[in-house]
């Protein structure tokens, strides 16, 4: 072969093949907050996991524009870092969207850099009902403590239940559980005989344990975050000798799925509302489960946390698409108001004004099934709105 020939047919291959890679238009960054270490590490682990999983089933791109993901580790509850990593983002990363955010102050610590950048925000935990009216660029995929505890009050009431002492954390979902619970209880005619809230950090949980033995309430409604004070809480219940003589109930962060083989035995039983099990009935959350495995190596972490993340990160693909790849952020999210697909939970749809899902919330018991325990699903509650949003209205 001359030096010519070969230069042609270099030449040749190297046009065929910058006319088969992609030509993106753009890159769109996408700047994830969450904690990627310490106690709530896993819930940081299942946001990435759900990214790259999505990722994975649906392709990289967005309406011809990469979509790359950068990640900032935010350990633990910290408004003031939460703000100082979302600027970070903004101005030295260049990101087109905000999203991750596991606990309520530091979603809510962002909104001023939001309207500021003009920056979209999708939260993939967070459940304070009122974090989205704080800024029009909010829209959350995730749920509320509202939309959780609403049908579980009235699934309480109707089991025969009359009195109930609630047990939540001293912040905003916690306070949402409580209010929810509460109202909805006693206006069915059961009567809340005692509203204890525990500090954000507690680990003895020792002393609440006796005021809810004192409460001679039937049953407890308890809310904590998911992760080790959830933990902590069920097995204190269990230990103190509560579970045999006080039903439990709450939202599912009470019995996450990472959770439960450490609980054991003290999570059987507890009744929880929540919109996602790993054990979800349906083809969709077959083929998202079994994708983590065969990107993972397991399915472990998969949990509520999860889908939360895998649909925002399909909101961030539509709202790319619908602007382009360009940065309008009003745009973008106008363009998924009122947005309808399928998820690995079940239905969703983005609630136009709350721009929170309405959603299946399921009624799930904790059991054993083949030997490991999972949040088997009971009853479908069918399209639930944040009702915290719509009382606020």
């Amino acid at each position: 072969m001359t030096g010519k020939l070969r230069a042609l047919l270099l030449g040749a291959a190297a046009a065929a093949a910058m006319a088969a890679a992609p030509a993106w238009a753009a890159t769109v960054k996408v700047g994830v907050i969450g904690p990627f270490s310490g106690p709530f590490a896993t819930a940081g682990q299942t946001f990435k996991q759900a990214v790259e999983v999505y990722q994975a089933m649906h392709g990289d791109s967005a309406g011809g524009n990469r979509i790359e993901f950068v990640y900032k580790d935010l350990d633990q509850a910290n408004p003031a870092q939460s703000k100082a990593l979302a600027q970070e983002l903004i101005v030295k990363e260049k990101v087109q969207y905000l999203a991750g955010f596991f606990f309520t102050p530091d979603a809510l610590a962002v909104a001023p850099l939001m309207d500021e950048a003009k920056v979209p925000c999708v939260i993939f935990n967070a459940a304070t009902s009122a974090i989205t009216e704080k800024s029009p660029l909010y829209v959350r995929t995730s749920f509320t403590l509202w939309q959780a505890t609403v049908p579980l009050a009235q699934h309480v009431y109707k089991t025969g239940v009359r009195k109930v002492v609630t047990a939540v954390s001293d912040y905003g979902p916690g306070l949402d559980g409580e209010a929810a619970f509460k109202a909805t209880f006693e206006k069915a005619g059961g009567q809340v005989v005692d509203s204890i809230r525990m500090p954000l950090k507690s680990t003895d949980f020792a002393p609440f344990m006796q005021r809810i033995r004192d409460s001679g309430a039937e049953a407890i409604y308890a809310f904590l975050p998911a992760g080790p004070t959830t933990l902590a809480f069920a097995k204190a219940f269990a230990d103190n000798g509560l579970k045999d003589k006080i039903k439990f109930f709450g939202p599912g962060d009470i019995t996450q799925e990472p959770d439960l083989p450490a609980l054991g035995d003290a999570a059987v039983g507890i009744t929880t509302a929540f919109h996602y099990s790993r054990a979800h009935e349906s083809d969709l959350n077959r083929a998202f489960v079994a994708k983590h495995k065969e990107k993972f190596g397991n399915a472990d972490t998969v949990t509520f946390t999860s889908v939360g993340a895998y649909d925002g990160t399909h909101l961030i693909y539509k709202m790319v698409e619908a602007t382009g790849g360009k940065p309008d952020g009003a745009k973008a999210v106008e363009a998924v108001k009122g947005l309808s697909w399928e998820s690995p939970r079940g239905p969703l749809k983005l609630d136009p004004d709350s721009r929170t899902v309405v959603q299946n919330v399921y009624l799930r018991v904790t059991e054993r099934v083949d030997g490991q325990l999972q949040n088997t699903e009971k009853e479908t509650f069918a399209a639930q709105p944040d009702y915290g949003y719509k009382l606020g209205k």
